[in-house]
């Protein structure tokens, strides 16, 4: 796993060269200078692997999803006499093709998943797209006029979006759930 200070300063590759590749074709295959080479060029590799690991990944999937997010250790396995270990927590990400906005009232849609009470949310959004008028709006939307606001909510079943005033105009709507599972 990444130490604090990679976490805190985020995934960074070095890109310089580790190793000149000159230097490979110049040694002797059965030099110890050879086989040093090839740890750094394991080294290498696996300080790539690690971040990579540690990137928030761009997949917005139907299905869930590992994100490649981590949070802090679940404080509740922090206290003595606890038989888990507190490790970081992979996020996972799950969207739903939630389809047009409701009139002015509210609409559900099923979004498979099957959480327990271990489960906690992260994250919660969506976005709404008017591809005819090529409009866009986020959810949840705050507006000044109490009746043009949309409500976002998720529930053990569903996606709930509840709109103020009449938003069928926004025939696309995106809706991203992040949660961890611990």
């Amino acid at each position: 796993m990444a130490t604090l200070q990679q976490i805190n300063s985020g995934a960074y590759i070095q890109t310089t060269d580790i190793l000149d590749a000159q230097l490979l074709y110049d040694l002797d295959i059965d030099s110890r200078e050879f086989r040093e080479a090839l740890v750094r060029i394991r080294q290498s590799i696996n300080k790539i692997s690690i971040l990579l690991n540690l990137k928030d990944t761009g997949y917005y999937a139907l299905s869930e999803f590992v994100t490649g997010q981590s949070f802090f250790p679940n404080p509740l396995l922090s206290a003595t006499g606890t038989p888990q270990t507190a490790t970081y927590r992979q996020t996972y990400r799950k969207v739903t093709n939630f389809g047009s906005l409701p009139n002015t009232a509210s609409k559900s849609v099923a979004h498979g998943l099957m959480p327990d009470s271990r489960w906690t949310a992260t994250r919660i959004y969506a976005a709404a797209s008017d591809t005819t008028n090529k409009n866009y709006i986020p959810i949840p939307y705050a507006s000044p006029v109490l009746a043009n606001n949309i409500e976002l909510s998720i529930d053990a079943t569903n996606v709930t979006i509840t709109t103020g005033s009449n938003r069928t105009n926004f025939d696309t709507c995106y809706v991203i759930f992040e949660y961890i599972k611990n």
